[in-house]
């Protein structure tokens, strides 16, 4: 039997934060698209691999927990990062109100 149900990323434009939870360093990019299970982002050459690390993602009414999966280098000299989400856990959370909050 074929799956019916697709979930496929849409366009959505706004400006996004990528909050490493390890070293709180903070990346500004420009959202692509997004969907329920993850979202791409595109960041300036300049900025560090994120490859494989653990982030928080605020875009505009939008907080996602995810897991960077893929980069992938573009034309004009940016990068687009590929995002999975994660489920939020309470620790999470917890981090989120007591960290990301604090500028």
């Amino acid at each position: 039997m074929e799956e019916r149900r697709k979930i496929n990323r849409i366009e959505f434009k706004a400006d996004s934060v990528i909050v490493d939870r390890d070293s709180l360093e903070k990346i500004y990019g420009q959202v692509k698209n997004i969907s329920p299970l993850g979202m791409a982002i595109t960041v300036k050459e300049d900025a560090p691999s994120m490859i494989g690390k653990d982030v928080i993602i605020v875009a505009e009414t939008l907080i996602m927990y995810a897991d960077v999966v893929r980069e992938d280098k573009e034309e004009d000299g940016t990068r687009t990062l590929a995002f999975n989400a994660k489920r939020f856990s309470q620790d999470v959370l917890q981090y989120l109100f007591e960290h990301i909050a604090l500028d």
